[in-house]
């Protein structure tokens, strides 16, 4: 950033507690001179075609994968975990071939074709998007940059990051990574800020992808509707997993565990609601809580332990109000429940809880944490009904008979059902899905939708025939039966 940065914001280290790392806040003058800088590049970059973009894109994350080094460890840093860093950067690998495989048919222009209008044909341009504004979160903060940064330099437009200021370490090194392909990134960049940032990344661009908050979800789409650009918006989720009879209780607990805690609990598609056929919700209940008891923390070495800190503080804050809450109303904690402190840093055990209901936060709000609350139902309509009982419906999990699992899957109001496993939208990336209700809004990020969202459609009508001329519009021509 410029040293006219008005002011710089201090970050903390999520496994020491301490503010150890400053970022320059960009403002709007800034944000302005790289947006119309971009902008420029952008023409060429569009006309230039997909199969060039591919290749360079290609180049830039095989190069990246093959020398993660200074992007992991200041990903480690500002996640507090080693392992799940990895894995967001090697996702590149898929995300790009993925990606590639999808834009050598979706951004094909159609053939040109007759129109029903006789004498008319028709060709259609894909003409994509000038600029790009992405606002990723704090939670897995290269892999939710990557997924639509990726996708809309395919399609030919130039993109302008805004990470979030919780992990923002990250950013300088893959600024690095991208400046020894000076095509991309002539048209890629990061920025740092705050929210003041992201509001003025808005002013600037012909379209915003926001992960995070419905609250802030909403601030977001309400500043693009001012200025008619298009807001693809995934937002909070409350997942739930029903747990049918027909279940293996030991399989479906060990799945769902590991659904909820991974990355601590801390993904919008992580199981926070599970319901559990009574006939085998005592087996699976005890099958869980022996299997949560035995989950290492990630400390004192990010690269041992399966559960890491929770990296935004203010999070601890918000599950032990929710755990406070489900206690006060008549919830059991059968283990876990306890913010602990290590390092400084905040750290919370898989919590399994039992006796809760939906007049709790904990059954209802976003916990973003590894909490594990079960309920148990007697038939599975009842089952349905309150797994749809939420403002949300980013996705779900059912487990049992397969043709059962789907039977009820379909009547789950998400977008995106895991039968017989979990989470698996963190796995697939070529399916279309929708968020429903206040999860998100807008077109898939997934499939050939992530790529055609980035597109506008430019109908090129020829005419064949006859063009009318002003004879067609005689008033005595007009009249005649």
């Amino acid at each position: 950033m410029s040293a006219t940065s008005p002011r710089n914001l201090p970050v903390c280290n999520p496994r020491t507690g301490e503010p150890d790392f400053h970022i320059p806040v960009a403002g709007p003058e800034e944000i302005a001179a790289l947006a119309s800088r971009l902008r420029a590049n952008q023409l060429a970059w569009s006309a230039a075609g997909p199969a060039h973009r591919a290749e360079l894109i290609k180049a830039w994350s095989a190069r990246l994968l093959a020398e993660p080094g200074p992007v992991l460890d200041a990903l480690v840093t500002d996640t507090g975990r080693h392992a799940l860093a990895l894995r967001e950067i090697n996702a590149l690998g898929g995300m790009v071939a993925g990606n590639v495989a999808l834009a050598t048919t979706a951004l094909v222009e159609p053939s040109e074709r007759p129109s029903l209008t006789p004498g008319i044909h028709a060709q259609t341009q894909l003409v994509p998007y000038g600029l790009i504004g992405v606002i990723s979160p704090w939670n897995f903060p290269f892999l939710l940059s990557m997924l639509d940064t990726i996708p809309a330099l395919l399609a030919g437009c130039a993109v302008i990051v805004k990470p979030s200021e919780v992990t923002p370490r990250f950013i300088a090194p893959l600024m690095a990574s991208l400046a020894a392909f000076p095509e991309l990134a002539g048209v890629c960049a990061f920025i740092t800020g705050d929210g003041s940032t992201g509001a003025a990344l808005i002013g600037a661009a012909d379209g915003i992808c926001f992960t995070g908050s419905v609250a802030t979800g909403r601030k977001v789409a309400a500043a693009c509707a001012e200025r008619f650009i298009p807001a693809f918006l995934e937002l909070g989720g409350k997942d739930p997993a029903i747990v049918l009879s027909s279940a293996d209780p030991d399989r479906a607990a060990a799945v769902v565990l590991r659904a909820s805690v991974q990355g601590t609990g801390q993904a919008c598609q992580s199981l926070e609601r599970i319901y559990v056929d009574a006939r085998i919700s005592k087996e699976f209940v005890t099958r869980l809580v022996a299997r949560a008891e035995a989950v290492p923390l990630n400390w004192p070495d990010s690269r041992s332990g399966q559960v890491g800190p929770l990296i935004f503080a203010r999070q601890a804050e918000i599950i032990a109000a929710q755990l406070a809450d489900a206690v006060e109303k008549g919830a059991r904690i059968l283990t876990g429940g306890v913010i602990e402190r290590h390092g400084g840093g905040y750290w919370l055990r898989p919590t399994v809880v039992t006796g809760v209901t939906h007049d709790m936060s904990l059954m209802t709000e976003e916990t973003f944490g590894p909490v594990l609350p079960v309920m148990s139902f007697g038939d599975v309509s009842v089952a349905v009904q309150l797994a749809n009982d939420s403002v949300y419906g980013l996705s779900a999990a059912v487990f049992g008979d397969e043709a059962e699992a789907l039977a009820v899957a379909r009547q789950l109001v998400v977008g995106a059902v895991s039968i017989n496993d979990g989470a698996l939208t963190t796995e697939v990336f070529d399916v279309d899905k929708n968020a429903f209700r206040l999860s998100g809004l807008g077109a898939s990020r997934m499939g050939a939708s992530g790529l055609l969202r980035f597109v506008r459609k430019k109908a090129l009508l020829i005419q064949r025939g006859t063009a009318k001329d002003m004879s067609s519009l005689e008033e005595s021509s007009l009249n005649r039966s």
